[in-house]
């Protein structure tokens, strides 16, 4: 078995094969058939013939005596005269000649009387008639002649039965029958060998585009490079290099996030671990270092679930399952969950929301409304403003929040999107807005940061109504 083929599958050389000779075959044999009986047709009509031959010289050797009914037939028929129509001693015949009324006027006895009728249309120019029948328990052919007799002495008509026994037709018949099977299993055998062959050199391309793909290393996600493939395989090809691209980036997407983890990690983790060596020294407090760590736990946590938060972003990407939720009960629900926050610092919150049917993951729109909100609560002053306003426009679905902080600075702008750019690193990783503008470009939308004239920041976020996509 060829390697990478595995048994019970359906081989595509096989399914063509048997697409293309299975017809063929079929067509053969209803063509051997159908001229196979063409064949008998054409050897009964001969030898038919000869049966018709043989009664008109029978016929030629009556004479009669009398007028109509009353006349009297005589037959000096030989049977030796029927000799020269015995082919090879392979048939036999035999004869009768009697009137119309069934009266025996010469030959075989027990061969039944004929009690048909002549056909409307002969097919012959004589009153003649071919039925098959048995003579001396041997199926035999029999030829009826309505001979019309004439003499000085009188005028009658007799009836001359000629019957043939079927060894030569048989013969003839197995004979006519191999011939044909022969040549069409030799054209059967033409036709499998070109089709193997034409099927063999059509399949090249695949099993070369197939040879080329395994000898790739594992790593190599490149575009397929095959531009000899036949237009057949162009679909296929453009396929496995678009899956091929989503690997690419999967892989290129996991690697950056464990080289960011290892970074961004590794800083908190050193201090915590100097932290722990001076507390163990005695060089600060007790109770001033408990609270230094805890807050370096509390920085590396925050670090952690938002670079999973990140990485699950991409996850969900490739995966298409979603719903249609409404954008403003997320958001309220967001508002309810954070409010803690917003008491702590005394904020005047304002929350203007109508209905927005979004088509996504219910974790997106939670995670986008909570990086945002957070945001704004994190960079508002205390007893300041907030406001969250969510509207339709326009197909969009607009999410607009407002805090009163001390905005961003262009140079800030250009990259606050980028992962790890945090504003003030003292107070955040700086995955928060990358992970929301990575799930508003997923979902088809956009996110922009404003700063307010009278002061404050607008974090907006605009995603497709359902229908909008």
């Amino acid at each position: 078995m060829a390697q990478g083929a595995r048994p019970g599958k359906a081989s595509l050389r096989r399914t063509l094969l048997i697409g293309i000779l299975a017809p063929i075959a079929l067509f053969i044999v209803i063509n051997s058939i159908s001229l196979y009986r063409q064949s008998l047709v054409a050897a009964t009509t001969a030898y038919d013939r000869t049966l018709l031959a043989s009664a008109k010289t029978i016929g030629e050797q009556l004479d009669v005596r009398g007028y109509d009914e009353a006349a009297q037939l005589r037959a000096t028929v030989p049977y030796a005269a029927l000799e020269a129509f015995e082919a090879d001693n392979q048939s036999r015949m035999y004869y009768r000649v009697s009137t119309q009324d069934g009266v025996l006027v010469s030959g075989f006895e027990e061969l039944p009387a004929w009690r048909g009728k002549i056909p409307a249309r002969p097919p012959y120019a004589a009153l003649v008639d071919f039925y098959d029948g048995s003579f001396r328990e041997q199926p035999v052919r029999v030829a009826v002649l309505l001979q019309p007799v004439a003499s000085a002495q009188g005028r009658g008509m007799a009836v001359v039965q000629v019957a043939e026994t079927l060894e030569l037709r048989e013969t003839l018949a197995r004979k006519l029958l191999i011939d044909m099977l022969w040549r069409q299993l030799l054209l059967m055998g033409v036709v499998a060998g070109v089709t193997v062959l034409v099927v063999q050199r059509a399949t090249r391309p695949v099993r070369a585009l197939g040879e080329a793909i395994e000898a790739r290393a594992a790593d190599d996600l490149s575009p397929i490079d095959a531009p000899d493939a036949p237009r057949e395989l162009r679909p296929l090809i453009d396929a496995t290099t678009a899956v091929m691209r989503r690997l690419q980036g999967l892989l290129d997407h996991q690697k950056r996030f464990v080289r960011d983890s290892a970074h961004q990690l590794r800083t908190p983790l050193a201090v915590l671990k100097a932290q722990v060596q001076s507390a163990r020294r005695g060089d600060v407090p007790a109770s001033q270092a408990l609270e230094e760590i805890n807050l370096t736990v509390d920085r590396a946590t925050q670090l952690a679930n938002q670079m999973l938060s990140l990485a699950k972003v991409e996850q969900l990407r490739q995966q298409p399952e979603s719903a249609t939720l409404d954008f403003a009960q997320v958001v309220r629900g967001i508002v309810l969950d954070l409010s803690p926050l917003m008491a702590d610092k005394a904020l005047d919150v304002g929350i203007d929301t109508e209905p927005a049917p979004v088509h996504a993951h219910q974790w997106m729109l939670a995670e986008l409304s909570r990086n945002l909100i957070h945001n704004a609560i994190k960079h508002s002053p205390e007893g300041g403003q907030l406001s969250i306003e969510l509207r339709p426009h326009a197909g969009m679905a607009v999410l607009v929040v407002h805090d009163d902080g001390p905005g961003i600075s262009d140079e800030l702008r250009q990259r606050l999107f980028a992962p790890f750019a945090a504003g003030d690193v003292a107070k955040g990783s700086g995955l928060g807005l990358a992970i929301c503008k990575e799930i508003v470009v997923t979902l088809g939308g956009s996110l922009t940061l404003d700063n307010r004239p009278a002061g404050g920041l607008d974090a907006t976020a605009r995603l497709p109504l359902e229908g909008q996509q």
